[in-house]
């Protein structure tokens, strides 16, 4: 059974992923192009190949909403 992946774990893997993206986009989506590092359709293209697009979309793409 060496390399061959568990059906759980890449289940699991799908569900966080999903997961990631969905908030991202929901939060591009409420946020103005001002608050938001860099273009919005890139992040959505980040955010949708791999979860690390979401994290650095919240690590570094997104700027303090004002008041």
């Amino acid at each position: 059974m060496k390399g061959k992946p568990n059906k759980l774990v890449l289940a699991a893997v799908a569900v966080v992923h999903v997961t990631a993206a969905a908030f991202t986009w929901r939060d591009l989506r409420a946020r103005t192009a001002r608050q938001v590092r860099g273009d919005k359709r890139i992040w959505r293209v980040a955010s949708a190949v791999n979860t690390l697009g979401s994290a650095a979309y919240w690590l570094l793409g997104r700027r303090r909403r004002d008041g």
